[in-house]
């Protein structure tokens, strides 16, 4: 089904996600005249064309909906991939751990031990629904939100996972956090997730983290080192 939306918007129901992509794709593939914005999703498609012919438009969108549809199911070449660093350190971590009934370990392993897939983009620019998370890690949102989440926070929230763009408030379960800016208004484009993207989450250490902890090693091994330097030799016979 195709209906209007405002003025000079048009909304094809597709009525999955799947559909969704495809038929974002063939259009940013072969750009409709007037056509401004196409915001794809999860069973929606919404075309914004002020200069078109709203009839003539409607008819291709049908055109194209139809064909993608009968294209539904078969193989697709898989789109681009991007690799996300997360520093595993986030606020609820634990408590989904203990949600899931399993290990913070593990939770960081099914976390990163999967592609997920950029859905649609919505709630605030830039902000992705990633879907495909382990169904393990399917966790309510907080009862209460959070008055604010720093940018670059990764967050897990019903089936979904997500990166803030920009600090905002939000009731997703903090589990980690990433440096990679993916909402930026001097890009082109300005948002680093596309819908059918796949993502890929790769667990870091803190740089400052490892530092110290190699510091700390350095100091224990120094002083063992200083200790038996320093140790007086025992007086004859071995006894005090």
């Amino acid at each position: 089904m195709i209906r209007a939306a405002g003025e000079h918007g048009l909304l094809v129901e597709t009525g999955s996600l799947e559909l969704s992509h495809r038929l974002d794709a063939a259009l940013r593939a072969d750009l409709p005249a007037g056509v401004v914005e196409i915001v794809p999703g999860p069973e929606t498609v919404l075309v914004v064309a002020p200069e078109a012919d709203q009839a003539r438009l409607r008819a291709l969108l049908a055109d194209v909906v139809g064909r993608e549809r009968d294209r539904t199911g078969a193989r697709t070449a898989k789109g681009e991939v991007v690799t996300i660093p997360v520093v595993y350190d986030g606020a609820d971590l634990d408590s989904v751990a203990a949600l899931a009934g399993i290990s913070v370990d593990e939770v960081v392993s099914r976390h990163a031990g999967r592609e997920l897939v950029v859905g649609w983009l919505g709630f605030a620019p830039g902000f992705a629904y990633l879907t495909g998370l382990d169904p393990v890690l399917e966790t309510p949102r907080l009862d209460t939100p959070r008055t604010s989440v720093p940018a670059g926070s990764v967050a897990v929230a019903g089936p979904y996972s997500a990166v803030y763009p920009s600090a905002s408030p939000g009731g997703w379960r903090l589990i980690g956090r990433t440096s990679v800016r993916v909402w930026d208004v001097t890009a082109d484009p300005p948002s680093l997730f596309r819908p059918g993207m796949r993502v890929r989450f790769e667990p870091v250490r803190e740089r400052r983290r490892l530092e110290e902890e190699r510091r700390e090693r350095s100091d224990q091994s120094d002083g063992g080192r200083r200790r038996r330097q320093g140790r007086p030799n025992p007086p004859s016979g071995g006894r005090p």
